[in-house]
């Protein structure tokens, strides 16, 4: 790829809307990927764990999603399978861990709100208590939860198309919209939302993105992409970028560089 400038990048991302407004689909994908943080962060571990049990249920997430990471990946880039299956197959699974594990999250709020953990006379729950094994299990799942919802995104976007231009593209909207997405829910924190609102609007999200996603993941990922529709969105051509042995002139021959 050429060298881009500031403007060209700027003037890439308002073309990209024009060559593939598709992508629009998964902005909801894009907000979701940071909303949950301050839920999980601040409203779960801050609000209703002492400060050791933060500390360990804090290493675990972060060791979960190592370990979702890892899973995901593996499974998505799995050469046995066709990219379109396994692009559907992520789909599913996705859908599937959102709904099991924020169905498991929803139970869980319901027995604390913010006026208890406001409360100074509660006492903050301790690894050592009884009862802690499924709260803590529900963490550990929602650090998993994350990282295939992150692998997963990084991955539609890298199975739509093999331009390295078009995919910058891609990430800068994706980057933006999380980051925005991640603003957005520290401020409705900040003014005190109902935590079960605040629960309402992640799981809604999640679930709901994927399935404004699903056109995209079911008509655009493709088996293979071609080189000259690769190319379209750059400065190169065809001849520039491909293996010398494959480059075909028009006239039938192997182009000789």
């Amino acid at each position: 790829m050429k060298h881009p400038s500031w403007k060209s990048e700027i003037v890439g991302l308002y073309q990209t809307f024009f060559t593939d407004p598709y992508i629009i689909f998964l902005f909801p994908m894009f907000l979701a990927s940071n909303w949950f943080y301050a839920y999980h962060f601040t409203e779960v571990n801050g609000a209703y764990f002492n400060t050791r049990t933060r500390a360990l249920n804090g290493v675990v997430y972060y060791i979960m999603q190592i370990v979702g990471a890892y899973v995901f990946g593996f499974a998505l880039d799995f050469k046995g399978v066709r990219r379109t299956t396994r692009a559907k197959a992520a789909w599913g699974a996705l859908f599937a861990t959102i709904m099991i594990i924020w169905g498991f999250g929803y139970m869980f709020q319901k027995t604390y709100d913010r006026a208890w953990a406001a409360d100074k006379t509660n006492a903050k729950k301790d690894w050592s208590d009884a009862g802690y094994a499924g709260p803590f299990v529900l963490y550990m799942f929602y650090g998993f939860s994350d990282a295939a919802w992150q692998t997963c995104v990084y991955w539609f976007m890298g199975a739509l198309t093999n331009n390295g231009r078009k995919l910058a593209n891609f990430a800068g909207f994706y980057k933006g919209i999380q980051s925005a997405g991640g603003a957005i829910t520290w401020r409705l924190d900040d003014t005190k939302i109902p935590y079960m609102s605040m629960f309402a609007s992640n799981w809604g999200l999640l679930a709901g993105s994927l399935l404004v996603a699903l056109p995209v993941i079911l008509w655009k990922v493709e088996d293979t992409v071609s080189l000259e529709k690769d190319v379209a969105f750059t400065d190169e051509t065809v001849a520039e970028v491909a293996p010398k042995a494959h480059v075909t002139a028009a006239g039938g021959g192997d182009v000789k560089v």
